[in-house]
């Protein structure tokens, strides 16, 4: 019987995460990107980039781990992998299968996502659209750069290593990027431990005070125990 009670992680996880995985964390509409800005900020090893710019989607994304080789990326997603499916398997009766099937499922699609990331970020021609940006609140871009700015993974998951006020300058610098009207999308909203992030409604408050219109819209990505929602922030 496993006893373990929260998925457990040390550092910021590489993530490796698929184009499809992307349109419903998100609830993406891929027809209407077509033409648009897109910026995925902490995108790891995610192939929605290459993905998106097959579907004729212009994707820029930035992660401080682009200071690395195709090679050092290459071993720490495979040891990312390996660990977090092992980590799964401990916690497997804790989450929702229904859109990966299972955990075999869950792994062969990671390493699909960095084969496809590799394939891109190993390509001079297209190496230029992965920024190496240090971790947020600070990202190498002009302000009203995006029409979509994505954040999946990161803020919120790691409330134990990064606090509130790094939280509130971290949203403001997505939002500093995104054009007006467009939009600042973030999933989970849930911590490492499967806890709501008790700051939101003072995050919303200050981001609404910035001149954003903020809403929780439903996920459907039903996969972390009690995720069910992403965080949509339209600049006005």
């Amino acid at each position: 019987m496993n006893n373990r009670e929260h998925y457990e992680q040390i550092g910021v996880a590489m993530t490796c995460r698929g184009f499809a995985e992307y349109e419903r964390m998100f609830g993406l509409d891929s027809a209407s990107l077509v033409g648009a800005a897109v910026l995925d900020v902490a995108a790891g090893a995610s192939s929605f980039a290459a993905e998106a710019r097959a579907r004729g989607i212009a994707v820029h994304c930035a992660d401080p781990r682009y200071e690395l080789s195709p090679e050092r990326i290459r071993e720490e997603g495979l040891a990312e992998i390996e660990s977090s499916s092992a980590k799964l398997s401990g916690l497997a009766d804790k989450f929702d299968w229904s859109y990966y099937g299972d955990i075999g499922k869950h792994r062969a699609g990671r390493l699909e996502s960095l084969r496809t990331f590799l394939r891109e970020y190993e390509d001079p021609s297209t190496r230029s659209q992965y920024y190496k940006a240090d971790r947020l609140p600070s990202l190498p871009f002009a302000d009203d750069r995006f029409d979509l700015v994505l954040c999946s993974h990161f803020l919120f998951l790691y409330r134990d290593a990064f606090d509130d006020a790094f939280h509130r300058a971290a949203m403001a610098e997505l939002l500093r990027v995104c054009r007006p009207g467009g939009e600042v999308r973030v999933y989970p909203l849930l911590s490492l431990r499967w806890e709501p992030y008790p700051a939101l409604a003072e995050l919303l408050s200050h981001l609404e005070s910035l001149g954003a219109a903020c809403e929780l819209r439903p996920s459907a990505l039903p996969f972390i125990p009690g995720s069910t929602e992403l965080l949509v922030v339209r600049k006005k």
